[in-house]
C-alpha cells in the first residue's frame, strides 16, 4: 500500500511538473535565460533620424540591464529590423520577428501606417505593441489590452494648437499641409475638428507623399489662399523643405508642426531658416547641456556609445525602454503576457529623468494626454508656454 501511494504521488508530481514546463514553453519569446523583444523602425529611409536614435536608446537600456545580470535571471535579446519607412518592408520585417525570432513584445515600432498594418498580425499571436514611435490615436484607440501608447495623439496636439493660434494669436485663416497617410490624416482630422468647434473652416489643404521633395506648388497654393497659420502633418525632411520653400518665397506665415517634426534636425536648419517654426510635442526635449545630472549622464553615455548627441526621439526611447524594464521586473519570474500587462497597468505617476510623467491602469493604456507648444529660437527648441495646452 505505501509503495502504491508513492507511485501515485510521484506520478502526480510528474504530471504537474510536465504541465508547468509546457506552460513555460508556451510563452513565446521567453525561456529560462532570455526574453526576446523586437522593433520594426526606419533605419535607412526618410525618418531614419528618428528610428535610429530611438532604437539605439532602447538598446542602450537593454544592454545596461544585461550587464547587471538581466531581469529575474533572464537577459534581453533585442532584435531591430529596418522598415525603410515603407509598409511592405515593415510587414515583411514584422513577419520575421513574429515567426522567426518569436518576440515576446514589440517596442518602439516606427510609423503610423506601418503600425496600423502590423498590429493585426501581432495581436493574432498575442504580442503586445508597446510605445510605438508614433502619436496616432490608433496606437491606443480603440482599447486593446495589447496596446500601450506613450504620447498625446497628433489629433489632440493639433486640436490644442489650432485653438491656441486662433484664440491667443488671433489667426483667422487656418490651413493644413500633410502627408497623405494615416499619420497625416490624423493631423488633418484634429485641425478640422477644432476649427469646426470654433465655428470656422479650414481655408486650404495640400497633401503629399512622404518621399516628395518639391513643395513649390503646395506652398504657393497655401500662400495664395491667404493662410495666416499652416498646421503641418509632416515629419523631418518634408518639414525642412516646406520651411525653406516658404522662406525663399518671402512668406513668413506661422508654420506649426507636431511630435513627428520635433527634432533637432529641424531646429538646426542652415542660416537659421527654421527660427520661428512652432511645434507641438508631448514632452520637452532636454538638451545635453541640461543642468540635471541624470540627463547629463544619459547624454554622455549615449554619445560615447553612438558618437552623436541624442535627439528627442532618443530620449523617448530611453524612457520607453526603462518603463518596459520596470514592468518586466514587476511581472516576476513567471513571466507571461498577462503578468506583463498587469505589471504595466500597475505603473502610476512614473516620472522619467527628462520630466515627463506616465500613468497606466486596467482601462488606461495611454500614458499621457499632455502636449506643449515650442518654437525654434537661435537653433534650439524653446517652450512658448510653461504649461501644457488643451482644447
Amino acid at each position: 500500500m505505501p509503495t502504491r501511494f508513492v507511485r501515485v504521488l510521484l506520478g502526480t508530481l510528474a504530471c504537474c511538473l510536465t504541465g508547468a514546463v509546457a506552460q513555460a514553453a508556451s510563452v513565446r519569446g521567453v525561456t529560462d535565460t532570455e526574453i526576446v523583444i523586437g522593433t520594426v523602425t526606419d533605419l535607412s529611409g526618410v525618418t531614419a533620424v528618428q528610428g535610429v536614435n530611438n532604437s539605439d536608446a532602447i538598446r542602450m537600456v537593454f544592454d545596461d540591464v544585461n550587464k547587471k545580470g538581466g531581469i529575474n535571471g533572464r537577459k534581453i535579446k533585442y532584435v531591430v529590423e529596418d522598415s525603410q519607412y515603407t509598409v511592405p518592408r515593415a510587414v515583411q520585417a514584422m513577419n520575421k520577428l513574429l515567426n522567426n525570432d518569436n518576440i515576446f513584445l514589440a517596442i518602439g515600432d516606427g510609423g503610423t501606417p506601418m503600425n496600423d498594418a502590423n498590429m493585426p498580425a501581432q495581436f493574432a499571436k498575442n504580442v503586445p505593441n508597446v510605445f510605438p514611435l508614433t502619436a496616432a490615436r490608433s496606437m491606443y484607440e480603440p482599447y486593446n489590452r495589447l496596446k500601450f501608447g506613450q504620447f498625446a495623439s497628433y489629433y489632440d496636439q493639433m486640436r490644442s494648437a489650432t485653438k491656441y493660434f486662433v484664440e491667443k494669436r488671433g489667426r483667422k485663416a487656418v490651413c493644413v499641409t500633410y502627408q497623405d497617410s494615416d499619420f497625416g490624416k490624423d493631423v488633418l482630422a484634429g485641425v478640422e475638428a477644432e476649427t469646426k468647434a470654433l465655428g470656422m473652416k479650414v481655408v486650404a489643404t495640400t497633401a503629399h507623399k512622404p518621399t516628395d521633395t518639391d513643395f513649390n506648388a503646395a506652398v504657393s497654393k497655401l500662400k495664395d489662399a491667404g493662410c495666416d497659420v499652416v498646421m503641418m502633418g509632416t515629419i523631418v525632411r518634408d518639414t525642412n523643405i516646406i520651411i525653406q520653400t516658404a522662406r525663399k518665397m518671402g512668406w513668413n506665415v506661422d508654420l506649426v508642426g507636431q511630435f513627428a517634426s520635433y527634432d533637432t534636425a529641424v531646429a538646426t536648419l542652415p542660416g537659421g531658416a527654421s527660427d520661428g517654426f512652432f511645434c507641438m510635442t508631448p514632452a520637452l526635449y532636454a538638451y545635453p547641456d541640461d543642468k540635471r545630472p541624470e540627463v547629463q549622464a544619459f547624454a554622455k553615455e549615449y554619445k560615447e556609445r553612438f558618437g552623436r548627441d541624442p535627439n528627442f526621439h532618443g530620449e523617448v526611447g530611453y524612457t520607453a525602454a526603462n518603463v518596459v524594464v520596470l514592468a518586466l521586473q514587476k511581472a516576476g519570474k513567471d513571466l507571461t503576457v498577462d503578468s506583463f500587462i498587469k505589471a504595466m497597468e500597475s505603473i502610476h505617476d512614473y516620472k522619467d529623468i527628462f520630466g515627463s510623467e506616465l500613468s497606466f491602469g486596467p482601462d488606461q493604456h495611454h500614458a499621457s494626454n499632455k502636449s506643449f507648444l515650442t518654437v525654434v529660437k537661435d537653433g534650439r527648441w524653446v517652450p512658448v508656454e510653461t504649461t501644457a495646452l488643451a482644447y
